[in-house]
């Protein structure tokens, strides 16, 4: 399947302006915006947010798994896509991030 086909399949995200990651310590370290050229992204963490709670090793693998071809482009190419890399980081390393919604208004 093709990460637009992944995305059809992932809850809507027009609720949300942006997700907050956080490390450990509770700091932001990556905010990702529900804007052109990464809503599908929001969409990947929101949904891996909401099926484990937090962006952990497990859920980075899934979401490697739904950005699909893109996942490829970015082990080929690192920094090209740094929501990708960030899993990919996640599940190479076993960390977690939390997620925090930031609700459009």
């Amino acid at each position: 399947m093709s990460f637009a086909e992944n995305l059809k399949k992932l809850p809507g995200i027009s609720h949300l302006a942006a997700i907050n990651l956080l490390d450990a310590e509770g700091n932001t370290v990556a905010t990702i915006e529900n804007k052109p050229g990464s809503a599908g992204s929001v969409a990947v963490y929101n949904h891996l947010a909401q099926t484990f709670g937090a962006i952990t090793p497990q859920a980075a693998q899934k979401g490697i798994e739904i950005y699909a071809e893109h996942s490829e482009d970015a082990k080929l190419h690192p920094g090209k896509h740094p929501n990708i890399d960030r899993l990919i980081q996640l599940a190479a390393e076993g960390k977690t991030l939390r997620a925090k919604h930031v609700f459009a208004v």
